[in-house]
């Protein structure tokens, strides 16, 4: 039967699929903690407060990397190179998204406007990440290698989304609004697109690792199409809205160690 859970049972029998699927998080992961550790460098003055929040955010996606990367230990595997179609986190600078590396690169102080850029796409991607991390908590939250990594990854991730609201939320009391929810709408119609050419270029190569039949090919490309086609029609809302967090300051205090899994 054709399904997530199969899809990714799958994914995790094969070595080669295993070892493309992790590699594209880790490295996926690692780049968000550069770029969030560079971001909270050069927070301006106005936004000091951030600073702390944003470094714990870095911390968390860096630390997402170097689980990722132990996962590919256990199994006795290397990363391996990334294929650039398949690098979300690029694909969406190359779109104008989020801040640029050479922005970032530089030792100037960012602008409330560059904040609220890198809050808005952090926003949009988190929901996204959010999303795929409970579906794997669901189908592999008890697995004897992924379970642990799964839980945590997947709590993180929950407390990125929920800063990102409560800071976001924060800016609009401050005379903000309209920037944010402009920029929001820049990004998810961005991010839509990239997470659609993403997932059909990921699911192209495991299709060929797995030896699957064009007709299956074809029946994943059609159902990634077709979740496009929603959320360019009425799913993009649930990736704009803001709302206070249950959870009041979810990145206050130092990030938790990764476990050790090799």
């Amino acid at each position: 039967m054709l399904s997530a859970r199969s899809l990714f049972q799958e994914i995790l029998d094969n070595d080669d699929a295993y070892r493309l699927f992790c590699s594209i998080a880790a490295s996926g992961e690692t780049q968000g903690g550069w770029e969030n550790a560079r971001i909270a460098a050069l927070v301006p003055e106005s936004q000091r407060a951030l600073a702390p929040k944003i470094a714990r955010h870095g911390a968390d996606e860096e630390k997402h990397g170097r689980i990722f990367r132990a996962l590919l230990r256990k199994r006795g595997l290397q990363p391996c190179e990334v294929p650039a179609d398949t690098d979300y986190t690029m694909l969406l600078e190359r779109r104008g998204i989020g801040l640029a590396h050479a922005r970032l690169q530089a030792d100037a102080p960012l602008s409330e406007q560059d904040v609220i850029t890198y809050l808005a796409h952090s926003r949009v991607t988190e929901q996204r990440a959010g999303e795929q991390m409970r579906m794997l908590l669901r189908y592999f939250g008890d697995h004897p290698d992924l379970g642990r990594a799964v839980r945590m990854i997947s709590a993180d991730e929950d407390n990125h989304l929920a800063y990102c609201h409560e800071e976001l939320l924060r800016l609009a009391r401050a005379g903000h609004g309209r920037a944010i929810h402009r920029t929001l709408r820049t990004c998810v119609r961005a991010e839509l697109a990239v997470h659609r050419d993403v997932s059909l270029a990921v699911m192209a190569r495991m299709g060929q690792m797995l030896g699957w039949s064009r007709a299956r090919g074809a029946l994943l490309a059609a159902g990634i199409r077709a979740a496009y086609r929603y959320e360019r029609a009425l799913g993009w809302r649930r990736m704009v809205s803001l709302a206070p967090p249950e959870r009041r300051d979810p990145l206050g205090g130092p990030a938790p160690s990764a476990p050790e899994y090799a």
